[in-house]
């Protein structure tokens, strides 16, 4: 699973790396937050259909879901992205998605469970309001038409506490609880002591010389002058970051957790021209 991809530069760098993490890991399926992915803010049908012709099995989105208004259509209408689950009721979209892996060469395994992804907004520090996280999971949790599936869980918020309260009260009950939108990678990947794999943040999928993927002089002048300076997304050095998992097909719990952090290469497509 990958953080929130921030603009052209984030785009690209996840389109070009997706290669090298099917290689490197040979992932059954790759998940990604793409609320960011129009020039910082939204996303679009046509860069969703990038994303999916890239190689994305999912996309989940946070607080920035309705910033481009012609995606409703495609929240209604495809299986393979979501808008957040405590949203209220009436929100277009999904509130959770259904992906199915496929069986790789090497699988002793081809009949593999099914994996639920849901996403929730905290109600720290942020603006869109949400409905209670903890309530919203739980209920789904117990509606899930398969028992048996495997469930990772994005809880898209700001604060470090929520995310971490957020893990540790699904331990042993999802597969995975993974932090998104401050766009800084954190440190503490790691199993739970009930088995639920975590990280507070997986970081941005964008570009690393910027104040969370804008223009730093930009940001700079607004913070220092409170002048107006567009936030533009900024261009140098694109990353991908995310989060390699293990599930045991017996306990749908985690087994390995792994940071993952890859340096683009801007002299090669889909930055640069063949």
């Amino acid at each position: 699973m990958l953080g929130d991809i921030v603009g052209g530069p984030g785009r690209r760098a996840v389109v070009q790396q997706i290669p090298v993490i099917r290689q490197r890991y040979a992932p059954h399926l790759i998940v990604v937050n793409g609320e960011n992915i129009a020039n910082g803010t939204g996303i679009t049908p046509d860069l969703y259909r990038k994303l999916c012709d890239a190689g994305v099995d999912g996309v989940t989105l946070g607080d920035h879901v309705y910033k481009k208004s012609q995606i409703v259509g495609v929240l209604e209408r495809e299986s393979n992205i979501t808008r957040p689950a405590n949203l209220p009721a009436g929100a277009a979209g999904k509130r959770w998605m259904k992906l199915q892996p496929t069986a790789q060469e090497d699988d002793t395994a081809t009949d593999l469970p099914p994996v639920y992804v849901i996403t929730v907004l905290g109600r720290i520090f942020m603006s869109l309001p949400a409905n209670d996280p903890f309530a919203t999971v739980d209920s789904f949790l117990n509606e899930l038409p398969d028992r048996g599936a495997i469930v990772l869980v994005e809880i898209h918020c700001e604060a470090t506490s929520e995310k971490r309260a957020m893990g540790y009260y699904f331990d042993g009950r999802v597969s995975a609880v993974l932090g998104t939108h401050t766009h800084v990678a954190t440190a503490d990947a790691q199993l739970l002591p009930k088995g639920t794999a975590y990280q507070t943040d997986l970081g941005m999928s964008g570009p690393m010389t910027s104040i969370l993927g804008r223009d730093v002089d930009n940001v700079l002048k607004h913070m220092t002058t409170a002048m107006h300076a567009p936030f533009d997304v900024a261009e140098g050095d694109p990353r991908v970051h995310g989060v390699y998992l293990e599930i045991s097909e017996q306990t749908r719990l985690a087994t390995h957790i792994e940071r993952i952090e890859l340096k683009a290469d801007v002299n090669a497509p889909p930055f640069a021209a063949t």
